[in-house]
């Protein structure tokens, strides 16, 4: 009998994990066990979809079930893994088509169960018009939403990447948007330098931005009518929730799987878990941090792909390792362009670093060049070794892309020293004579 490998989660990690293992080994015994009805799609191009950029899901689906049929990998749509029973074996499902209960049986598993979005238990969540985007079903109904009811004031709460997408994808259907971001500034993720670049820019499209405070509640009859914060509201005819995402990690815990950063799956570097024949990945499973070497959650879905492809290779009988992540991510708002990789400040802070900073304003091209817009580079190194330690970019298009130079340093372990003397191309419709990335890391000199 051929070796049973099972899989459950069918987006992003769990459909990587079962095209590379079918490769490892094309005699594999290979399910896919999904809750969606969807597999393998983009979820970072929903707020695009929902904005009309792209105008069909089945653009953001990369594979579909009958591509893996053809390949011999079972995919069960509509199919929720209920209970793992490591001692024996087994995996309690639930159809949910009928609701009949059945079980299956694997010599390697793999959990690929994603993430979902938080939702905060304020009063007045379950108002129509109030959604989170977290798959192609979300943005369905969000598009659904916009077509019959026609909202003229949409409130984003939460301003991170999806957040700030959603700006731009709100904008196009004549909405007066606003934000809301419980930190003291938007992105999070990065520092108040940098993410006062895009407050500012934001506020030139009319684009309203409340930070540092918190939604209280929500109002409205049927639907959504208000947001509150305190004592004060905002009118609201929908309402994107982007207030992160926490890991769907309970059916692993149910298993007696050991749990790390943010309640995600521990994993090693061979995506094993603390069971045997038991693998986890994606935006279930922790990470590792190349910079500081530390366990942490950060769902990505490049990460949520790479580890999929380690998963599925080990779980066939291979010996791959996952190297760790830089949490390296990029968005634009409009024509702004934000990226970061590394660490920020305020986690150089959390974790007793003694660094030095330098932010550097420069032109994506040379100034004499038409569209020579404004690029702000920050740069992070450790004060002692001078370790390159973590970067930042916001500007204008032609800027969000010059981050995977500073990612490729720091995985390389570089030294600001290393880096002063870097041969970056040249041409005015390209960068400036001093690129500004080599600008910002001569500054240290």
């Amino acid at each position: 009998m051929s070796s049973r490998l099972r899989i459950i989660g069918g987006v992003a990690a769990g459909m990587s994990a079962a095209a590379k293992a079918r490769r490892v080994n094309p005699e594999l015994d290979i399910k896919v066990f999904t809750d969606d009805r969807y597999i393998s799609y983009s979820a970072c191009g929903l707020p695009y979809y929902i904005g009309d950029v792209v105008k069909s899901s089945k653009h953001l689906i990369a594979r579909t079930v009958d591509d893996f049929t053809q390949q011999g990998t079972q995919v069960l749509t509509r199919t929720r893994a209920i209970d793992i029973k490591p001692a024996d074996k087994r995996i309690i499902l639930e159809d949910l088509n009928n609701h009949q209960f059945f079980e299956d049986e694997y010599d390697h598993l793999i959990i690929a169960t994603g993430a979902r979005p938080v939702v905060p238990p304020l009063e007045g969540i379950h108002l129509q018009g109030i959604f989170s985007l977290r798959s192609i079903q979300d943005s369905d109904a969000i598009k659904t939403y916009i077509k019959e009811c026609q909202p003229s004031n949409a409130v984003i709460i939460g301003a991170g990447y999806i957040g700030l997408e959603m700006i731009e994808n709100l904008l196009v259907y004549g909405c007066q948007v606003r934000v809301i971001e419980k930190a003291p500034h938007i992105l999070p993720m990065m520092d108040n330098d940098i993410s006062q670049v895009v407050s500012s820019y934001l506020d030139s499209l009319g684009v309203e931005v409340l930070t540092g405070e918190a939604v209280t509640s929500f109002a409205g009859t049927d639907a959504v009518q208000e947001v509150i914060v305190g004592s004060n509201s905002m009118p609201a005819d929908i309402v994107i929730l982007s207030v992160g995402v926490t890991p769907n990690s309970e059916i692993a815990a149910r298993a007696n799987i050991q749990l790390g950063a943010g309640n995600a799956i521990r994993v090693n570097e061979k995506m094993e878990t603390s069971q045997p024949y038991i693998f986890a990945a994606g935006d279930c499973a922790v990470v590792r941090h190349i910079v500081s070497d530390l366990e942490m959650y950060i769902p990505m879905g490049t990460t949520a792909n790479k580890q999929g492809r380690i998963a599925g290779e080990n779980a066939a009988g291979g010996n791959a390792s996952f190297h760790g992540v830089l949490g390296t991510g990029i968005t634009k708002i409009m024509d702004m362009e934000v990226s970061r990789t590394g660490l920020c400040e305020q986690e150089c802070r959390n974790i007793g670093i003694d660094y030095i900073s330098h932010t550097i304003k420069s032109r994506t091209r040379v100034p004499y060049y038409p569209d020579a817009g404004r690029i702000y580079v920050k740069l992070i190194a450790d004060k002692n070794n001078r370790r390159l330690l973590g970067g930042q970019i916001a500007g204008y298009p032609g800027s969000g892309k010059r981050i995977d130079t500073i990612a490729a340093a720091l995985t390389m372990h570089s030294r600001v020293d290393d880096l002063i003397n870097m041969d970056l191309a040249y041409s005015p419709p390209f960068s400036p004579l001093w690129d500004p990335v080599l600008t910002a890391i001569n500054r240290f000199n």
